[in-house]
């Protein structure tokens, strides 16, 4: 896959022709990245913005042009059952394919692609930056992963060769055909924000909530570790009803032990709704439980007990966190609690900072 000439014969290594796409009629385009499929016509971009048919060839505009650039540690994904305790050198670029009104990262995922700022990080370069800022693998976050798709697989494969995993934290609206390239090239866990109910999803991201569990469900049966996480905000999808149906999609279709994280929301974007309260967070913990599912988590609200891992058979603390550092790791070497034995699902070992 080479780099492709701008109009004017100057070449950036940041456009690309892009892997999933069918010609059509009248030189437009059908993109196949994501579950939007548009159909662009020629020299026009499409929903995303990433994207553009150029000459009946579409290209992605965005390969290696990076929006934000850090270290993590894995549980800020979040990821509390894979490698706990390692860090991710996290990328993202710019835009996505959904139109939530309350983005909390809104200033990358509400900007355009833009020649003049960004900075392009090869492929090679990143695994160098992964090494020298000590991380155990990648992830692929900010916006919307999928935009990056192209990328994605040169980082993955390149990654996957030098020992390090590989992790993208998605909002799940990629197609079947990037899902299956993603889990070829060595994609290992997907943390997916599953934001609502079909209605809620529908009206405020303009998307099928249905595609997002489709894609969770194959993902997991191509050996990637899923664990899924819901925003929780008020008057969007904190109602009873809502949150026990993601609780029990979630058991019925990827397992009682796939990780479930209640995500408090703050006032972003263009959304003026008030904090999450942590009592909502509460019940829709209890809720999850109460339809089976063995790990649910509270997140963004600091020093809550329920960012904890306990054994679900004797309710031995087994993880302790603070934010998103591992105080203390008592699982056993057998990946067990040590009171009672019992086997508990963590993907990797722990990585003592």
């Amino acid at each position: 896959m080479s780099s492709l000439e701008e109009p004017g014969g100057s070449t950036d290594s940041r456009i690309k022709e892009a892997l999933l796409y069918k010609k059509l009629a009248e030189g437009k385009v059908r993109c196949g990245t994501c579950e939007r499929f548009c159909e662009i016509p020629p020299d026009r971009f499409g929903f995303c913005k990433t994207r553009r048919n150029m000459n009946s060839t579409l290209q992605t505009v965005v390969y290696g042009d990076i929006s934000s650039l850090s270290a993590n540690p894995i549980e800020k994904k979040p990821f509390f059952h894979f490698y706990p305790g390692s860090r991710a050198l996290t990328v993202g670029t710019w835009s996505c394919n959904f139109t939530c009104p309350w983005c909390q990262n809104w200033e990358l995922s509400k900007s355009y692609p833009d020649a003049k700022r960004g900075t392009y990080i090869s492929p090679s370069e990143f695994v160098k930056l992964m090494k020298r800022y000590d991380c155990q693998g990648s992830s692929i976050s900010f916006n919307e992963p999928t935009l990056l798709l192209e990328y994605a697989l040169d980082v993955f494969d390149l990654a996957r060769d030098a020992g390090y995993y590989n992790t993208y934290v998605s909002n799940g609206y990629m197609s079947e055909g990037a899902l299956k390239l993603l889990a070829e090239h060595g994609l290992n866990a997907m943390n997916i924000d599953v934001k609502g109910d079909k209605r809620a999803v529908q009206r405020y991201c303009g998307a099928d909530v249905d595609k997002v569990w489709r894609n969770a469900v194959e993902a997991k049966r191509w050996g990637v570790h899923i664990e899924m996480t819901t925003l929780v905000i008020p008057g969007v999808n904190d109602n009873h009803a809502c949150l026990r149906g993601i609780a029990k999609r979630i058991k019925n279709e990827l397992g009682k032990d796939t990780p479930w994280h209640l995500s408090a929301y703050y006032p972003a974007y263009q959304f003026e709704a008030p904090p999450t309260p942590v009592t909502t967070l509460e019940q829709g913990r209890d809720m999850g439980v109460a339809e089976g599912l063995t790990y649910v988590y509270v997140g963004n609200v600091p020093g809550h007990p329920y960012e904890n891992s306990y054994c679900p058979h004797c309710k031995t603390l087994l993880i302790e966190r603070y934010v998103f550092h591992v105080r203390a790791y008592h699982i056993t070497t057998q990946k067990s609690c040590p009171n009672c034995q019992k086997v508990i699902p963590i993907v990797g070992n722990y990585i003592k900072g």
